[in-house]
């Protein structure tokens, strides 16, 4: 009986989800894990695990994805939705559609 009821407890958090949510426009980190530098419109973005940054100085600031940068790779976990008929790709409440070889930031 007592390793049934283990085994229940297990079970129920191995069933739980890991939502990830993107963090607040503004919240100040200092390090990010192997982030992708991008440049759009002459300004240095930085890209890592699907949240964008500015540097401000050693440090970096969470910011809004930039309309229209482009990216090669899309963070595992993407979804793909069909919205008003387009093919379109979101994470974290970005929303991207592919071009070529390419996924470009777009507003929804």
């Amino acid at each position: 009986m007592v390793i049934l009821a283990m085994f229940g407890t297990l079970a129920s958090i191995s069933a739980q989800r890991i939502v990830k949510i993107y963090p607040a426009y503004g919240t100040v980190v200092t390090t990010i894990h192997k982030p992708k530098l991008v440049v759009h419109r002459g300004t240095s973005f930085h890209f890592a695990n699907g949240v964008w940054y500015r540097a401000q100085g050693r440090k970096y600031v969470v910011c809004a994805a930039p309309l229209g940068v482009s990216v090669r790779f899309l963070p595992k976990g993407n979804r793909v939705v069909y919205h008003k008929g387009r093919k379109l790709y979101t994470y974290k409440g970005v929303w991207y559609k592919k071009r070529g070889r390419n996924y470009i930031v777009v507003n929804v």
